[in-house]
Order: C-alpha cells, then sequence, then structure tokens
C-alpha cells in the first residue's frame, strides 16, 4: 500500500478523502466509495499502487480517439476501483469488483513495455484513472520524461486540486459525460454533472480533448438531452471538440435493450448544427 494523497486527517481517527468529489469520510478500517482507498490507523492508503487489472497495446481510435494521433498503438492500463456506480458500466467486473486479481508492476515496468511495443505512448483507461492517482501521477511524469505521450480515458468526476497537478503531463483525453443533467448522474451513476463539466472546461485548451456520450434509451437520448449537451459543448468548448456518440448495450444492472442505431443518427444529425466533428461508436 501507498499512502494517499488529497485527504484530511481527523481527531477521532477518520479521514475525508479530497480526491474527487464524492468527499468521502472514511472510518478507521473502512474504504472509501471507490473500494481502493482504505483508513489504516488514522491515516488514508490506496490498495491499487502499482497494481495492473488490464493492459494491452490498442488502436488508439479505441480510447475513443480519432483526432490525436490517427492510426497509432497505444499501451492502455488500468487497474480496480471507480468513484463512480453507473448501472450500465461495461466495465464493472474492474470498476466495482475490486477483489479482482491484480498483477504488480512498476513505473519502470510499464515504461520498458511501451518501449519494447513501439507504443507512442500510455493510456490510462479501462477502470477509472483518477482512482489510480498516485500511480498514475508518477508513470505520467516518468513517460513525458522518456518521450511518451500520456492519455486519460476518464469520467472527469475530478477535483480542482489534483487535477492541476496532473494536467501539465497529461497530452490528451476522452472524457465521458455520461449526460448534461445532474439528475442522471445521481439516479443512474452516483455522482453529479457539474464537477465533470468543470473538468471538461478545465482540460479543454490545456491538452487535446475529445467527450463521448453513450445513449441511453429513454434516460438520454432525448432531442432535448442531445441538445442541451451541444449547445453546452459549443458555448463553453467550443465547436472543433470532437464528440463521440456511442452506443448503448445491456451490462452490469441495467437491462434496457440496446440503442436503436437510428437514435445515433438523430443525435449526429443534432450535434453537426454546431459541432464540427461528431462521430458515432459501436455500431
Amino acid at each position: 500500500m501507498k499512502e494517499a494523497l488529497y485527504y484530511d486527517k481527523s481527531q477521532d481517527g477518520g479521514v475525508r478523502c479530497r480526491l474527487c468529489p464524492q468527499f468521502c469520510r472514511i472510518k478507521e478500517g473502512a474504504k472509501g466509495f471507490c473500494g481502493v482507498r482504505i483508513n489504516q490507523g488514522g491515516s488514508l492508503y490506496t490498495l491499487n499502487y502499482g497494481r495492473v487489472a488490464s493492459l494491452a497495446l490498442d488502436p488508439v481510435e479505441k480510447k475513443p480517439l480519432y483526432h490525436f494521433h490517427p492510426g497509432g498503438m497505444i499501451l492502455s492500463a488500468g487497474t480496480v476501483g471507480c468513484n463512480l456506480s453507473c448501472l450500465f458500466c461495461q466495465n464493472w467486473s474492474i470498476s466495482r469488483e475490486v477483489q479482482t486479481p491484480t498483477e504488480p508492476m512498476t513505473v519502470e515496468d510499464l515504461i520498458v513495455q511501451a518501449r519494447r511495443l513501439d507504443s507512442f505512448g500510455i493510456a490510462y483507461t479501462y477502470n477509472e484513472p483518477f482512482i489510480w492517482y498516485e500511480f498514475v501521477v508518477e508513470a505520467a511524469e516518468a513517460a513525458r520524461g522518456a518521450g511518451l505521450k500520456n492519455v486519460l480515458v476518464t469520467n472527469g468526476f475530478v477535483n480542482p486540486e489534483p487535477l492541476a497537478e496532473l494536467l501539465p503531463y497529461i497530452d490528451a483525453a476522452n472524457i465521458d459525460i455520461k449526460s448534461i443533467r445532474d439528475d442522471f448522474y445521481k439516479k443512474v451513476c452516483s455522482g453529479g454533472a457539474g464537477p465533470v463539466l468543470e473538468t471538461i472546461k478545465a482540460m479543454a485548451g490545456r491538452c487535446h480533448v475529445e467527450l463521448t456520450n453513450l445513449l441511453i434509451p429513454t434516460l438520454n437520448d432525448s432531442p432535448e438531452d442531445i441538445s442541451g449537451l451541444v449547445d453546452w459543448i459549443a458555448a463553453n468548448v467550443g465547436p472543433n471538440i470532437p464528440l463521440h456518440f456511442s452506443r448503448y448495450f445491456p451490462c452490469y444492472k441495467m437491462t434496457i435493450p440496446p440503442t436503436p442505431p437510428e437514435k445515433l443518427f438523430e443525435a449526429q444529425a443534432i450535434a453537426e448544427k454546431k459541432l464540427k466533428h461528431v462521430h458515432l461508436g459501436n455500431i
């Protein structure tokens, strides 16, 4: 284990994690919402530092990033844990099942692997990379020194201070914006929309950013939902930011039937009125 960053101690032996907007208050021996940060002896420790659950060489388009090193291959690494609990999670076996087996890996191991596989960089992905924060900060700084690019595939649900510390080492990010509506985040993801929108604004212009929106029938696929999302993007980050609409399939705790392809084409038509780069995925 490694002592966590961004937390406060209290006199009663509890701690308050400040990494993400969950702001977990954690008693002695208990874990935070993410499942991988534990209070031991009145100090907060991370359980997933240097632990890898998934490692693969992927096309960068799979992240999805269509406008960053197109055609390139990138070493992709992830661990366990997440600070949201989306009912439709496609990677629930590592994001919510934090007892999934992992393998030890040092920062140096990761860089050696990237070079051996002729990867142009490292993508922190599969689970939520901000929950792997202590490792990702060290790895991103070392990778930058080794001439490698750093990519985040993230839900964007993070506090401004830790984001600001990591951002100078990040070259590109795909941020998953679940919905423009806060009630969707609260009901379906156990989170909130506001911090994600602030993350998007903070990262846009500082690194290459693309956005992904998973369209789920009856929950966030109405013309009003799409227009609201597109209007916010155009007004706050501009028309040049790429937006990916992705097709939903039943997974984890959600049994709603798959998104009809025509819904994605409808969303694309709405978005292309204000955005220049609109892509469809999972169809």
